[in-house]
């Protein structure tokens, strides 16, 4: 594992009129998959849309997204990065950038394309290179001590989600706490709290999606 706990090699590259690369990592569990595929169908009838995934060795988040028909198939690439989630999405973020250049040249010119980091560590963020903008996926399941633990994802990532509300009850987690926890930590950054299976159409998360591209929500699809 890395030891720079989130130093980015990469200048941030120039937006000029290309889509927004919107990454969307966590730990294990949280939720990121659920995330992308919820935001997907909220959003494809507005935007020109693609994702890329991200598996250690398998492709299994990719099939994920086929098999539940949130876009069509060609536009959801899959990266195995054969190492540590961190290092593919901050340190050598090659086979990425391939894949978002690739998705371009195919379905170009684009609105946002979704990068979804396999399941890593709360020291886990995207590099600006890859990214321009960042959410971070927490599970309710954890702990409600989770956020006050910080870490880059939680303290520096452009939008906490903290994920699965509903299970709070069943694990002992006091949602107050996190939510507090999670907001002083983060100075002023936006937290949203949710449970996706709950909300799948996620209004709070798309409408911050949509904020950061300037464009209004155009009402159900």
């Amino acid at each position: 594992m890395s030891r720079d706990h989130g130093t980015d090699r990469h200048q941030a590259a120039p937006r000029g009129g290309r889509a927004l690369r919107l990454g969307i990592g966590g730990p294990v569990g949280g939720g990121k998959t659920a995330l992308t595929a919820a935001l997907c169908p909220v959003l494809r009838d507005e935007l020109r849309l693609a994702v890329v995934t991200n598996d250690i060795y398998t492709t299994e988040d990719a099939d994920f997204l086929r098999r539940a028909g949130v876009l069509a198939d060609d536009r959801i690439a899959a990266v195995r990065t054969n190492c540590c989630p961190h290092t593919a999405i901050r340190d050598d973020i090659a086979a990425n950038l391939d894949a978002v250049e690739a998705h371009e040249a195919a379905h170009g010119p684009l609105d946002l394309v979704i990068i979804e980091s396999g399941g890593d560590n709360l020291t886990a963020t995207f590099s600006r290179g890859l990214a321009d903008a960042q959410i971070f996926v927490l599970d309710v399941a954890g702990g409600d001590k989770v956020p006050r633990k910080g870490g880059p994802g939680v303290t520096r990532s452009d939008l906490l989600v903290i994920n699965k509300a509903d299970l709070a009850p069943l694990v002992g987690a006091d949602l107050e706490v996190m939510l507090g926890d999670a907001h002083r930590v983060r100075d002023g950054l936006p937290v949203v709290l949710t449970s996706i299976r709950k909300s799948p159409d996620v209004p709070e998360i798309a409408d911050w999606v949509r904020a950061r591209l300037g464009v209004a929500a155009t009402g159900p699809s």
